[in-house]
């Protein structure tokens, strides 16, 4: 009987425990999507369609579609795991011959190009409310969400894989978590960068607030590489005049018909 007595204590032990976790975990979830809603709160209202205000405030004078390639991360931060979006931007960045071109503008708290008919963003803010930073920038450049592409790192996908989703949940990565908050929707495409999941007993949030190693450096090169090849293959067309130049890895824009098989391999696994 004393067996079965302890036995049962413990289990309600552990039931407790488990409980208080649950509920730590939903009131951070809260919390976090409370403060994303505040922040973005001040006249933002989402954007279904580019107006006339909007194109001339972007400098955009074309009836073609305006995308935004978003590259997720903390500031202050660059080069850790978390960040890898914002490395695949510059490199983006580069291979467009743009990346003299950055200007923070502190009305949507990010760095910003515009390029044609497309916008690059770098939010200066925490990853938990990057979100803030993408709606205000969505409404003041006029890009409706469905044209918004979030880049961000994958702990599902080791590093050197990549795969782009089209909307969906957030799959637990809180900053596209904080961009479905405060646009109110979950159509943004994403470009998912593998970073694997840690070894051993190291925990997620020191695997992916770490740096890349030496090794994986090596591997970063090419995969930065391979992100801009699919991003580019996203963008307008005009874009593929600009692709030819060297990317920031040394990395060279193969013939188009190579380009979609490259890209056709590292998608394969949509979702």
């Amino acid at each position: 009987m004393k067996q079965i007595s302890l036995l049962n204590k413990f289990r309600r032990c552990v039931c407790h425990f488990f409980k208080k976790v649950i509920n730590l975990l939903t009131m951070r979830q809260l919390v976090s999507r409370v403060i994303n809603r505040l922040l973005v709160s001040e006249g933002f209202t989402p954007v279904t369609r580019v107006s006339p205000a909007a194109r001339s405030q972007a400098e955009i004078h074309s009836h073609q579609r305006t995308k935004m390639v978003v590259g997720l991360g903390n500031t202050g931060m660059e080069g850790t795991r978390h960040s890898v979006g914002m490395a695949v931007l510059g490199a983006l960045a580069s291979r467009l011959g743009v990346a003299e071109h950055w200007r923070g503008d502190k009305h949507v708290s990010g760095e910003v190009i515009v390029h044609t008919h497309v916008v690059l963003l770098r939010p200066r803010l925490l990853m938990n409310i990057n979100g803030v930073s993408v709606a205000k920038a969505a409404k003041k450049y006029g890009v409706a969400p469905e044209n918004i592409l979030l880049v961000h790192d994958e702990l599902d996908k080791p590093l050197g894989k990549i795969a782009v989703k089209h909307g969906g949940s957030a799959r637990g990565h809180n900053g596209v978590r904080s961009c479905v908050d405060c646009l109110h929707t979950d159509v943004m495409q994403r470009l998912r960068v593998g970073i694997g999941r840690p070894l051993g007993k190291t925990s997620v949030e020191r695997h992916v607030l770490g740096r890349f190693s030496s090794e994986e450096r090596k591997l970063l090169d090419s995969v930065l590489v391979q992100s801009v090849d699919v991003l580019l293959s996203l963008l307008p067309q005009q874009q593929d005049s600009q692709s030819s130049a060297s990317s920031p890895a040394g990395g060279r824009r193969a013939a188009q018909s190579r380009d979609e098989d490259k890209c056709s391999d590292s998608t394969a696994a949509q979702s």
